[in-house]
């Protein structure tokens, strides 16, 4: 894996270590978009147990690590969907597979939506659904408490008191640290802009415009977007378009930090459903 920087954002970057598949077709590069507490690195685990054929691209939102914020105080989950169709413009990807973490979900199905000519397939993990609070009015109770809390007790004691909320075996320590540790690094602006984001985001609306055929999988102990919850997006997406293929998984052992708590498990579920082909 090696650190890359396009336009004002960097990512991380892995594979392929291999070539094309047996019938002559190269994968499409699978795209990761992380969560609001996190940066690129949290999907280095899961980048690992993947089985390297295929290009995997792990952005930093704008505003995390070294991505540059957004100019728009108030951004919405479409600002961040250009953000990152002027990222793969740039690298050259026309078309791509793509996952997106709890906050990165919400991005991911919004890229969904605009462009549903740029995604091959899609997976929700742990999807956060949005608030639907319109732009300027008061936030989200949820969303406010998250910029109050990290301005009243920096950022330090903020990620050590809600970062392992996210992690279901406590005894994972290593798991725990990477989770608060990523949650240490999160800044201003950046972090507030995706506070408001989430706070006027609404993933459910956005399900019944996507076109790809959709995993959702989400931890049985996750706290923070509960499997009942992540049922509502799967939902949408039958009833928008039962004929694709979507899929709804439960990974037990696992909360909210699943691809961190259980990588190989995931791994398998995101690698069985992009090689499927629904006829």
């Amino acid at each position: 894996m090696e650190r890359c920087a396009s336009g004002g954002i960097s990512y991380l970057k892995a594979g392929p270590k291999a070539g094309p598949t047996a019938g002559g077709e190269k994968p499409l590069p699978l795209v990761l978009l992380h969560g609001i507490g996190s940066n690129g690195l949290s999907f280095s685990p899961l980048m690992g147990c993947l089985s390297g054929r295929r290009e995997l691209i792990a952005w930093d939102a704008p505003g995390y690590a070294d991505s540059e914020p957004l100019s728009e105080d108030w951004p919405s989950s479409v600002i961040y969907a250009q953000a990152l169709a002027a990222l793969l413009d740039r690298l050259g990807h026309s078309r791509v597979d793509l996952l997106g973490h709890s906050l990165g979900a919400m991005i991911a199905g919004r890229y969904a939506a605009l462009y549903p000519g740029r995604v091959g397939k899609l997976v929700l993990a742990s999807p956060a659904l949005g608030y639907r609070t319109v732009p300027g009015e008061a936030l989200s109770p949820g969303a406010a408490a998250r910029i109050d809390s990290m301005v009243n007790e920096g950022v330090e004691r903020f990620a050590a008191a809600r970062g392992p909320r996210l992690v279901f075996r406590k005894d994972r320590r290593d798991v725990v640290a990477a989770v608060v540790k990523a949650m240490s690094e999160v800044k201003m602006p950046g972090f507030a802009q995706s506070s408001r984001m989430l706070s006027t985001g609404d993933l459910v609306s956005d399900a019944t415009l996507i076109q790809a055929a959709t995993l959702v999988l989400v931890g049985e102990q996750d706290e923070v977007t509960k499997p009942a919850t992540c049922e509502h997006i799967y939902d949408a997406l039958l009833a928008a378009s039962p004929a694709l293929g979507h899929r709804f998984e439960l990974i037990a052992d696992a909360g909210h930090a699943v691809v961190q708590e259980r990588p190989d498990v995931v791994a398998e579920l995101i690698e069985s459903h992009l090689e499927t082909t629904k006829v």
